[in-house]
């Protein structure tokens, strides 16, 4: 798959942009990264804002998702002016291309949409350089999650 360095990023609203999110995470954390695929999708989906990039052609590129409020209670701490987020994915293709930085940036406008100060997310070791070149710090020990490596992040906002 050919892709332009040109994409879009968008906030998910109908059911045909969020099921293109979630193939992108099945194609990316289940299908290469070994996720099981009961674990991957969870009961926040239905309540978690998705972002959604897409390329000139209109095919899906990468995703993410904010949760805040209760739903982000036990990934920050608490903290209901912190949103956490999670499931950043970018296909194979689109890597290196700015991608997942816009999507990060659309997710934290999401977050100071809704008045949040911070966003914390758990980082994949191996993606943490990527994370700290966007503004964020790692804190706290390291941690499995699925079976990976991850670090907690924050940034404020």
């Amino acid at each position: 798959m050919g892709v332009s360095p040109r994409s879009t990023v968008r906030i998910a609203e109908d059911p045909a942009d969020r099921e293109a999110c979630f193939a992108v995470r099945k194609e990316v954390f289940v299908a290469e990264q070994g996720v099981a695929e009961d674990i991957e999708y969870d009961a926040y989906d239905a309540v978690a804002v998705h972002a959604l990039a897409v390329g000139e052609d209109g095919r899906p590129l990468g995703t993410g998702r904010l949760l805040y409020g209760e739903a982000a209670a036990d990934r920050t701490g608490g903290d209901a002016s912190v949103g956490s987020l999670g499931r950043l994915a970018v296909l194979r293709a689109a890597r290196g291309l700015g991608v997942g930085a816009a999507l990060v940036r659309a997710i934290e406008e999401a977050a100071r949409a809704r008045g949040l100060t911070a966003v914390d997310l758990h980082a994949q070791t191996q993606a943490l350089g990527f994370y700290e070149r966007l503004g964020y710090t790692a804190y706290g020990p390291e941690f499995p999650d699925a079976g990976i490596p991850h670090r907690a992040m924050r940034r404020t906002l």
